[in-house]
């Protein structure tokens, strides 16, 4: 979805609308679900489907011409409370703004732009194999201290300055990827200042670096279609 304010988005100039999170922001929410063990499902990274999360989304405008603006995601566990009563409860909330997820849009753009596919497949040609990439990147709720809480994730240090109702909790780094000086990107998590009591900032702000969990992954897929069954034809 895209949250937006139309009359600063008609008077503010397109390419100022990229990094003008008061005007107007992408937004993808993720639902997630507790496992029987207690803990959020798909920990060590969930799915993002065909679009690859980032810090940029690319939407357009009336005139169907491209308009780059700031993305973010909202991740919830959902739990029932009364499957009779169709009642529903969030017992883990993360807004988090999508460059601690991914920031390198021109991949994101080789992603969701206009690939080809391949047709006239099988034997009577009617195929086809549309190339849909799949993606996995992290899940923020697989972090436990980031579980049970409603956390906000931004970049800015000093969001309670404007919003008084926040307060600084910790910071969550990350180190780039294949960055030979180990370059760092800091985000802050905020929380609400009316869920905690008295002077929540007595306690001593939280520092992580890369505290998402990440499984062993290898280059190879996991094969399609193998069904194994109790038999043992003879070999000859």
């Amino acid at each position: 979805m895209v949250i937006h304010r139309p009359a600063l988005c008609n008077s503010t100039p397109k390419d100022s609308l990229r990094d003008d999170s008061t005007a107007i922001i992408g937004l993808e929410v993720k639902k997630l679900q507790r496992g029987s063990s207690g803990k959020i499902a798909r920990p060590s990274g969930m799915d993002y489907n065909t679009t690859p999360p980032c810090g940029t989304m690319r939407i357009y405008d009336r005139r169907k011409a491209v308009l780059d603006v700031r993305g973010f995601y909202l991740f919830v566990c959902q739990e029932d409370v009364s499957e009779e009563d169709r009642t529903y409860q969030v017992t883990a909330l993360v807004l988090c703004d999508g460059n601690m997820l991914n920031e390198d849009f021109a991949y994101y753009l080789s992603v969701v732009g206009q690939r080809s596919k391949e047709i006239g497949l099988g034997t009577f040609g009617d195929g086809a194999n549309r190339l849909r990439p799949m993606l996995i990147f992290a899940n923020p709720l697989g972090a436990q201290f980031l579980d049970y809480d409603s956390t906000l994730i931004h970049v800015s240090i000093n969001l309670q300055t404007e919003h008084p109702s926040l307060y600084r909790a910790g910071s969550i780094e990350r180190a780039i990827a294949g960055d030979a000086d180990r370059g760092i990107r800091v985000f802050h998590c905020y929380h609400d200042r009316r869920n905690r009591g008295a002077a929540p900032e007595s306690a001593v702000p939280f520092r992580h670096l890369d505290p998402f969990p990440t499984p062993n992954r290898s280059e190879a897929t996991v094969p399609r279609g193998r069904f194994i069954l109790d038999v043992c034809p003879s070999m000859q």
